[in-house]
């Protein structure tokens, strides 16, 4: 509460050098959007962190923000005035990479010789798109907005693993197991030795559809520049597609008398869901330019 206060009180300072007019600067700039411009946005969590910090020396803080499919600093959001009250607003999310994780494992005790590394790569995919309609009311530099979006999202994900310990697989009846490969269990983060181990992994694609409304209040703190909270309410719609899993194993088939290497493949079943809920309790905050 204490660092709120203190950031509240420091954009009222920072905007005490303005006419009192409350519509325009000194200089004559307008401080709310007209026909025709055009805004973007991004989350103002980092930044309120940030003023936090400063005002009690604290690293942690931190505002809660969330939004209805996705987290608002990985989305963009943009907005385009067909008249003063009027908006047509825009977000997406384009997002893929990959990771490698690597593991080195300690030999001096195991009849392994030379660098025993096992790797795990992962990767992933997200897009978001969302458009929709904004309507605005106010006449000084404290707006309040409405309105109604749709929004899209699709997302994935893969792992795949690589081994430095392939096993003999020459262990016998009598001996089962005997010569199963030592790895490195990413999954549970530890040392394994026999069992089943994964090759790759791809997890099932989840689709997200979601309709809202929205309600939110803006303050124009500068020219063109506001400082925007927002809830919402609406309809979400998910669903997750199954997923596969290869696998590999030495093992002694059923009626057999020697360990063989055996490959598998599970599914894992995926999900839905649908609810019709408030959204980002926590507040949204976001900061808007505008040109």
């Amino acid at each position: 509460m204490k660092k709120k206060v203190l950031f509240v009180a420091s954009l009222f300072l920072a905007t005490a050098t303005f006419a009192q007019d409350g519509l325009t600067s000194k200089k004559g700039e307008a401080f709310l959007p007209e026909a025709g411009d055009w805004a973007i946005g991004f989350d103002g969590t980092p930044f309120l962190d940030y003023v936090g910090n400063m005002a009690n020396g604290n690293t942690g803080n931190s505002v809660n923000a969330t939004w209805v499919g996705n987290t608002p600093q990985m989305t963009f959001v943009g907005k385009m005035y067909k008249d003063e009250t009027t908006a047509y607003r825009a977000k997406v999310r384009i997002g893929f990479g990959s990771t490698t994780n690597k593991h080195v494992s300690d030999t001096s005790t195991s009849t392994l010789t030379g660098e025993f590394t096992d790797e795990m790569g992962t990767s992933y995919f997200n897009l978001t798109l969302g458009g929709g309609i904004e309507k605005r009311r106010g006449n000084t530099r404290i707006q309040g907005f409405y309105g109604g979006e749709i929004l899209f999202a699709i997302g994935s994900s893969s792992e795949s693993y690589t081994y430095a310990d392939a096993g003999s697989g020459s262990s016998t009846a009598a001996t089962p197991n005997l010569h199963d490969p030592t790895y490195w269990d990413f999954d549970n983060a530890a040392d394994a030795v026999g069992g089943e181990r994964v090759l790759e992994r791809a997890n099932g694609s989840t689709m997200t559809l979601s309709l809202r409304g929205f309600i939110g209040v803006e303050w124009f703190l500068a020219p063109k520049v506001s400082v925007a909270a927002e809830y919402g309410w609406g309809l979400a719609m998910n669903s997750t597609g199954d997923g596969e899993e290869d696998t590999e194993e030495y093992a002694i088939a059923t009626g057999g008398t020697t360990e063989t290497l055996i490959n598998r493949k599970h599914t894992t079943g995926g999900n839905s869901s649908f609810g019709i809920d408030t959204d980002n309790n926590g507040g949204v905050i976001t900061i808007m330019f505008h040109f």
